[in-house]
């Protein structure tokens, strides 16, 4: 799904073209799209660590970063974060969106969305406002999805309500066979 391309061209395209390739900035981790209408809008950035990356540490960016490599440690960002098919990360995880192709071993925090393609492969918890799995992606850990509603944080909402005026009532269960009544309080 990724493909390496640093300083090579691909050799199905015709070489007769006389104008030369523009010159990407030397320390930049930017990637260029090759057709125009797969670029980032004005302004957008998107950092790419290729497959030929291994980092221990803490990996920390703004806007988007698709990894193809080998990170350990931590992922912290306002941004969106790729896994990509040969990624194999052990790391925690804290962005605003996760789309994972490759393997993920630790915890997903999303303050949006978190999407698990067909090829991921997640050991760890998952936190986010939104999850996808696609078939045949695999997930070991507990996920927690959304927000709970003030009314369903509130303690009293747990206990049915009884009529207006009617005191609670409690159902008292005993060994099968025998006859249980309501007590009332």
């Amino acid at each position: 799904m990724f493909k390496k391309v640093i300083g090579q061209q691909d050799r199905s395209e015709p070489q007769a073209s006389t104008t030369p390739p523009p010159a990407a900035p030397a320390a930049s981790s930017q990637s260029s799209s090759p057709t125009s209408g797969d670029r980032p809008s004005v302004g957008a950035t998107r950092n790419v660590l290729s497959s030929d990356v291994d980092i221990k540490g803490t990996v920390k960016f703004s806007n988007d970063l698709v990894v193809d490599g080998k990170i350990e440690g931590e992922i912290q960002s306002q941004g969106n974060l790729t896994v990509g098919e040969n990624a194999r990360l052990k790391a925690e995880i804290n962005t605003a969106t996760v789309v994972v192709y490759g393997k993920v071993h630790g915890n997903i925090s999303a303050t949006d969305r978190v999407d698990l393609k067909a090829s991921a492969e997640v050991i760890g918890d998952i936190k986010a406002k939104t999850l996808s799995i696609e078939s045949g992606a695999i997930f070991v850990g507990k996920s927690t999805v959304g927000a709970p509603s003030e009314a369903a944080a509130s303690p009293a909402s747990s206990v049915p309500a009884s009529a207006p005026g009617m005191p609670p009532v409690v159902k008292v269960f005993g060994p099968p066979g025998a006859s249980a009544a309501p007590v009332v309080r």
